[in-house]
């Protein structure tokens, strides 16, 4: 963890920050075909492109919880000096999506406070949601989740981003997830092009005022998904 010292980079760096929060289905079924091992190729390509761009560099801070039969806290909020390449991801048990999403949004809201308690401006916050599967976890944790999902976008206070892994992905689950927007279809391991456009998706937020709204280049992502 990096907690300490990312709390001591935002009254070094008081650049408006871009948090990103990555919520990575971790869930037995994502060992099928490399999805796990691609998966986390693609975040340390997203780190790498994060790094080299020189806004985003000092803008966008990250945090990874994945989730399985329980949610885990892989790495919290902080700027890509200050996280650790992934070099693996346990892929086992079930699909508790709710658990994984409430668990991001709780380390959101925390950072947040700490933006705040620092006298750091911060853009939009982005939740990107991937699984390859339905939810096997609590129903209620669920609907927390989505109503709790919703209640932020609807404020314009996230920006969510949802994908599904192959054809076993609940589409219309991640639907509920994505209010006045869709979940998309990743129908290969095409990890690496989707973390690739996530960096450019950043990188430009990064370098736009504070209140202006997120703007998300589509059509670059419907180069290689299907929705």
């Amino acid at each position: 963890m990096a907690t300490i010292t990312a709390l001591d980079d935002l009254y070094h760096n008081p650049t408006p920050r871009v948090p990103v929060a990555l919520c990575l289905d971790s869930s037995g079924s994502m060992r099928r075909d490399g999805k796990i091992k691609e998966l986390v190729e693609g975040v340390n390509f997203f780190y790498d492109a994060v790094d080299e761009d020189d806004e985003a560099h000092d803008a966008v801070e990250i945090s990874i919880v994945t989730f399985n039969d329980q949610a885990t806290l892989v790495q919290d909020f902080a700027d890509i000096e200050h996280v650790a390449e992934l070099e693996s991801i346990a892929a086992q048990g079930r699909t508790e999506i709710g658990s994984g999403v409430n668990l991001s949004l709780d380390i959101l809201e925390k950072r947040k406070k700490d933006y705040f308690a620092a006298g750091v401006q911060y853009h939009q916050p982005w939740l990107v949601l991937m699984t390859d599967g339905k939810n096997e976890g609590s129903g209620s944790e669920l609907e927390r989740a989505i109503k709790r999902v919703n209640d932020l976008v609807t404020q314009g206070k996230l920006t969510v981003m949802a994908f599904g892994i192959g054809d076993e992905a609940d589409m219309n689950l991640l639907q509920r997830f994505t209010p006045g927007d869709k979940p998309w279809r990743l129908r290969g391991v095409e990890f690496v092009e989707l973390f690739k456009w996530l960096s450019q998706s950043v990188a430009t937020v990064s370098g736009s005022m504070v209140d202006e709204p997120p703007r998300k280049n589509v059509k670059a992502l419907k180069g290689f998904t299907d929705f």
